[in-house]
C-alpha cells in the first residue's frame, strides 16, 4: 500500500504561535479552524502571523477535530497492469482538487486480499473507498461508503466507460473497412469488462459479418502459458480481423500474426482497448479505443465525497451517480485497414 499525499512541511505547531503572540493555544486553534469566540481583529492577526511562520495545519490534528481524516482509499486489481496507474494518476488528481489525500492497495487479482486490502483501509481511517474489483467478484458491503467503477453490468457500479458501446465502435470501425469475418480475442470469459466489451463487437456487427471468440486464458490451460494463439490458421480460414478486448491482448496478437509472416493491416486488421502507453509507438501502431479516466475520476470522487458529506463516512453504502457510463473514444491509427478482397469469404 502507498500513499501519494506529499509529506507534510515542517513548520511550526499552535504552540509556538501562539507563545509568539501571548495567547493560549485554544485560542489559535479557534481562530485557524473558525470556531470559537475569538473576535474577528484577533483572529486576522493570528492567521497572518501563521502565515508568515508558514504554519501548515496538522491532518492528524485536524482528525481529531472533525472525526475526518480527509484521505479515501483506492483498491485496484493490478498495479502492474498499465491500465491501472493511469486511474490512479486521475482519480489522485480528482481527490486532491477536492481537498483530500488518497492511499492505494493492490489486490493483486485475489479475492482475499481484495478484502484484506478494503479493511486494512478503513483500519487506517479512510472516508470512503474506489474500487476497481477484482473480475467478476461483487463488493460486499464496507464500513464506509464505496465507489465501484468497472463496468455498467456490475451490480453496484458507481461509474465507468462504456464498454459495450466501445466496442459496438470497434465493429463499426471494422465494417467500415468491409470485413467480415471477426475474431474476438479476449484473457478470461469471468470478466465482466471484457464480456461487455466482446457484447458490443457483436452488437455492432452488420448483416453479413459473423464473429467468434478466443478467451487466452481457456486456451493456455490445454496449451500452456505464452502458448500460440494459432491466429495464421484463422487468417486461413478467412478472418480478417483480430477485435483483441484490451491492447495487452492485441499486442500478443500483432506479434504472432507478425512472426507467421501475416502482414497488418495488408493482410489481417488488429485493434485493441484502452490506449496504453505504447500502444501508439508499436509497428504498427494499434488502433484502439481510449478510456476517458478524468471524467470517470472525477464522477467517482463526487459521487464519493457526496455520499460521504450527506451519509458520513462510518457507514457502508453504495455509491450511485447520476451517469454511470462514459463514452469511449475510437482512435484509429495503423493497425486496421480495409480488408483485402481477395479473403473475404
Amino acid at each position: 500500500m502507498s500513499e501519494t499525499m506529499p509529506p507534510t512541511r515542517p513548520g511550526p505547531n499552535l504552540s509556538r504561535i501562539a507563545t509568539s503572540l501571548g495567547v493560549s493555544v485554544a485560542t489559535v486553534s479557534n481562530a485557524l479552524s473558525g470556531k470559537g469566540r475569538v473576535s474577528e481583529q484577533l483572529a486576522e492577526r493570528i492567521k497572518e502571523h501563521a502565515a508568515e511562520l508558514g504554519y501548515v495545519p496538522s491532518q492528524a490534528g485536524r482528525a481529531l477535530r472533525t472525526g475526518r481524516s480527509g484521505v479515501i482509499g483506492l483498491v485496484l486489481p493490478d498495479i502492474a497492469n498499465p491500465l491501472f496507474p493511469k486511474l490512479a494518476q486521475a482519480i489522485e488528481f480528482a481527490a486532491s482538487a477536492a481537498g483530500y489525500g488518497v492511499l492505494i492497495a493492490d489486490s493483486r487479482g485475489d479475492v482475499a486480499t481484495q478484502t484484506e486490502a478494503i479493511n486494512r483501509l478503513i483500519e487506517r481511517g479512510v472516508e470512503g473507498l474506489v474500487i476497481v474489483p477484482r473480475r467478476a467478484t461483487r463488493i460486499s458491503a464496507a464500513a464506509c461508503p464505496v465507489a465501484v467503477i468497472d463496468t455498467g453490468s456490475t451490480p453496484g457500479n458507481t461509474v465507468a466507460a462504456d464498454h459495450m458501446q466501445g466496442g459496438w465502435a470497434i465493429a463499426n470501425h471494422l465494417a467500415e473497412l468491409g470485413h467480415r469475418r471477426v475474431l474476438i480475442i479476449g484473457n478470461n470469459p469471468g470478466s465482466n469488462v471484457q464480456n461487455d466489451r466482446a457484447g458490443g463487437v457483436r452488437s455492432g456487427l452488420r448483416p453479413g459479418m459473423s464473429s467468434a471468440t478466443l478467451w487466452i486464458e481457456t486456451l493456455e490451460r490445454q496449451g500452456g502459458s505464452g502458448c500460440s494463439l494459432g491466429l495464421a490458421e484463422k487468417v486461413r480460414e478467412g478472418y480478417t480481423a483480430f477485435a483483441a478486448l484490451s491492447d495487452l491482448q492485441a499486442l500478443r496478437a500483432l506479434t504472432e500474426l507478425q512472426r507467421d509472416g501475416i502482414d497488418v493491416p495488408s493482410m489481417a486488421s488488429v485493434t485493441g482497448f484502452d490506449d496504453l502507453i505504447w500502444s501508439p509507438v508499436v509497428t504498427p501502431s494499434l488502433t484502439t479505443v481510449a478510456m476517458d479516466m478524468h471524467t470517470i475520476a472525477e464522477i467517482a470522487i463526487s459521487s464519493l465525497l457526496q455520499t460521504i458529506q450527506t451519509r458520513g463516512s462510518r457507514e457502508g453504502v453504495p455509491v450511485t451517480s447520476e451517469t454511470d457510463r462514459v463514452p469511449m473514444q475510437l482512435i484509429v491509427r495503423q493497425s486496421s485497414g480495409p480488408a483485402d478482397p481477395t479473403r473475404i469469404s
